[in-house]
């Protein structure tokens, strides 16, 4: 084998799990957009896609990965193009060949029917599309696109490895529609895979990279016969299979995942190395193990000592002919490269590793490079050393925290009354999550001033105009309850990493949310602090503005912690205490400066939840407190409101009930009201705003629909408890859209107050 300078080992193989889809400069997310909007044809779409897929192919081909995926790309998410390729679309949105009319219908509503649902993939910040089970399913297996990458791989000289998620993820990940039990399916499913892997036997493909996260959680008996059974018959196809796994440990699915028979294992060392003795003991004789020792979620460098001991105690037990060297999992949850990076920090910059430089994280590894393994100490030395990292005062104030720092002064019963006798609102009250249209006005004018192009005093004067608009629709719409419209915020995690001390920003740091969707998460390289007021000033300018009361919006310390590429030299619940600190300061200054609604929102809770059951009691913990730090210092007539969105909130309900906000507002329109249930359950005593129409898609549900949804509510829940809102923030809709939406959920609670009092 070959040896690399600086080496004294043979290279061992290397493999790449998934690359990032839209390209260094979002290619990917204009064209979408572009085409959405009618600028672009569908063969300029295509176009675009072709160009990026071949550009990654090479890019991974020269860092010297020798297992590079195909069938990683999509032009919305993997789950659904998984759906199109088993031919186990939703019936609802017709069968046969799909069209990339009926595709993003799926993904984006259409006129006939809204979208389906979407939730949070694992633990992660990146949203999947929930499949819908039925019995009518056909399973009319399309292998297009699977086949059109391979080939387009193939002309470039590059022979790929596919990926395909998992029978058993896909399954476990759905819902059965109608109360039906997917894993009904099962032998349908498992013809499907075996057409697929058929298929691809016939293209000469040797190897297949077969995907199933859901492994690395509880998993009921019923999932893990039909996994055993399933594998029984995949195992014996024409291709290697190379059983995926990761975001944390096999633990009791590993039996399982071996006797699976698949040709390789990966596992995820960076979440779980603690597994890596008893999956060594359990491997066969002719398995291959494919050694996650990159981390695939986050962008610091990797600690080559840690590193070297895991791949080397595989090689010891193994030999170098069957073990792999990859990354944790798909490196789409980070950034495409540092290079166009030239405003951070030289010092932090050299800390960090995107997409590009991960693969050559990997190589490095492989080779047992002894050059790169000196300078990733050199980095790692330098990181640990730096004054920056450490602000002994924010430390002293964690210290010194009490019991009292986390408790309301009065409990929900008490506060309620206090409340509703300060703010003066009706039954059925109605508001905002929040933002509202970023038009492209507002974009100009705030790249105009970023790139220096504006003063500050013009920027503020069309912020201040753009505000009172705002607040003006929002009065003749007939909202109770307002907001400012956050015109001054680019992002909602990034506008307060831009005010507080531990943070800093990339330029193009952006990762794939959902769709064309990016976010470009703020890195937390220190500890956290605020040295001054964040959002005081416009919300009391828009408090000013109106007699009706204006609700101050402020994103949780879960949620900032979550959705930022977060340290990873001091624990997580440390960092998240720091940001509760912050907010608590921001939350005693929005008090007193008259704001009597504050909204902490807390999409991220769940998400962070840790994929085993045993681990949630110390994550919620830690996570409940940071909410609590951040908001309990107010009086009782100040009423707290939290949001959430796109996520299982049955799982974490109580500890939903310990944020002890005096209302919640959720995602529930695209799920028909479903979880109210879980909260009638629980018996939930406190206020609760249902999402009564999707802001995911520009349909505008009409008055009688969103009336039907606050029906069922009704009947869950208790008049008194019922708020009236959409799903989530307005930031990506048009006006004209939105007016007329707002305009119809008004109308509807006012229909619905109608209704009680009669």
């Amino acid at each position: 084998m070959p040896v690399a300078a600086g080496s004294t080992s043979p290279k061992l193989k290397t493999a790449n799990l998934g690359f990032p889809r839209m390209g260094r400069q979002r290619e990917l997310k204009f064209a979408l957009e572009g085409f959405w909007s009618g600028k672009r044809t569908e063969a300029e779409l295509l176009e675009t896609a072709k160009t990026l897929r071949a550009e990654h192919w090479k890019l991974q081909q020269a860092a010297g990965i020798d297992f590079i995926p195909s069938n990683d790309f999509s032009f919305y998410d993997q789950v659904l193009d998984m759906l199109v390729l088993l031919g186990a679309t939703p019936e609802r949105f017709g069968s046969g060949f799909v069209t990339p009319e009926r595709y993003f219908a799926m993904a984006r509503n259409s006129k006939e029917q809204t979208a389906m649902e979407m939730t949070k993939w694992f633990d992660t910040n990146y949203h999947y599309l929930v499949p819908e089970w039925s019995a009518g399913l056909g399973f009319g297996v399309d292998t297009t696109k699977l086949l059109r990458e391979l080939r387009e791989a193939r002309d470039l000289g590059t022979e790929t490895r596919p990926v395909l998620i998992g029978p058993l993820t896909m399954l476990q990940l759905g819902k059965g529609v109608d109360g039906f039990d997917p894993f009904q399916l099962g032998d349908k499913l498992i013809s499907a895979y075996k057409e697929v892997l058929g298929t691809l036997a016939q293209q000469n493909v040797t190897w297949v990279q077969i995907d199933e996260p859901v492994l690395a959680t509880d998993l009921p008996k019923h999932a893990i016969d039909f996994f055993r059974r399933a594998y029984a018959e995949l195992a014996g196809s024409p291709v290697k299979l190379m059983l995926t796994t990761y975001f944390d440990r096999l633990g009791d699915n590993l039996h399982a995942a071996i006797e699976a028979r698949t040709a390789g294992l990966h596992i995820d060392l960076v979440r779980a190395p603690k597994q890596l003795e008893s999956v060594l003991a359990a491997l066969s004789p002719e398995q291959i193990l494919s050694v996650g020792c990159v981390e695939g979620r986050n962008i610091w460098l990797t600690d080559f000592s840690v590193a070297e001991s895991l791949i080397s105690q595989a090689v010891e037990t193994l030999g170098a002919e069957r073990v792999i060297v990859a990354p944790s999992c798909s490196l789409l949850h980070v950034p495409h490269d540092l290079k166009a990076e030239t405003k951070l920090p030289k010092r932090v910059k050299g800390w960090l590793r995107f997409a590009e430089e991960k693969l050559s994280e990997l190589v490095a590894l492989a080779s047992s490079d002894k050059e790169e393994a000196s300078a990733n100490a050199a980095a790692l030395a330098d990181r640990a050393g730096a004054e920056s990292s450490t602000n002994g005062s924010v430390r002293a104030k964690l210290t010194a925290l009490t019991e009292s720092d986390f408790t309301r002064k009065s409990p929900y019963s008490e506060r309620t009354t206090v409340q509703r006798a300060e703010l003066g609102l009706p039954l059925f009250p109605t508001t905002t999550i929040g933002s509202f249209p970023q038009t492209a006005e507002v974009r100009k004018h705030r790249a105009a001033h970023k790139n220096g192009h504006e003063s500050t005093d013009a920027y503020e004067a069309f912020l201040r105009e753009a505000t009172e608009s705002c607040i003006r629709k929002q009065e003749e719409i007939g909202l109770d309850v307002l907001v400012h419209g956050e015109f001054e915020r680019n992002d909602m995690v990034e506008y307060f990493a831009a005010f507080l001390e531990g943070f800093t920003f990339t330029e193009n740091g952006w990762v794939q949310s959902y769709g064309s969707r990016c976010v470009k998460p703020p890195v937390i390289f220190g500890d956290v602090s605020r040295p001054e007021p964040m959002t005081v000033k416009w919300t009391d300018y828009a408090r000013s503005l109106t007699s009706r009361p204006m609700k101050g919006m402020l994103t949780g310390p879960i949620t900032i912690l979550q959705w930022s590429f977060v340290r990873n030299d001091i624990p997580r619940s440390q960092t998240a205490w720091q940001i509760g600190l912050a907010l608590r300061e921001e939350v005693t200054d929005l008090e007193a400066a008259g704001i009597r609604i504050i909204q902490v929102d807390e999409p991220a809770l769940r998400e962070g939840l840790p994929l085993r059951v045993v681990d949630w009691e110390e994550y919620l913990d830690w996570a409940v407190k940071a909410f609590r730090l951040a908001t309990s210092a107010v009086e009782d007539k100040t009423q707290i409101h939290t949001h959430m969105c796109y996520c299982e909130f049955e799982d974490v309900l109580p500890s939903i009930a310990a944020l002890d906000a005096d209302v919640i507002s959720m995602e529930s329109a695209r799920s028909k009201m479903e979880l109210l249930d879980a909260f009638k359950a629980h018996g939930y005593p406190n206020e609760i705003g249902p999402g009564v129409f999707d802001i995911h898609s520009p349909r505008v549900p009409s008055t009688d629909e969103m009336r039907g949804l606050l029906g069922l509510a009704m009947n869950v829940l208790k008049p008194e408890q019922i708020w009236v809102n959409p799903d989530c923030g307005l930031k990506t809709r048009g006006w004209p859209e939105t007016v007329e939406a707002l305009t119809n959920m008004c109308a509807a609670a006012v229909d619905a107050r109608s209704t009680f009092n009669t």
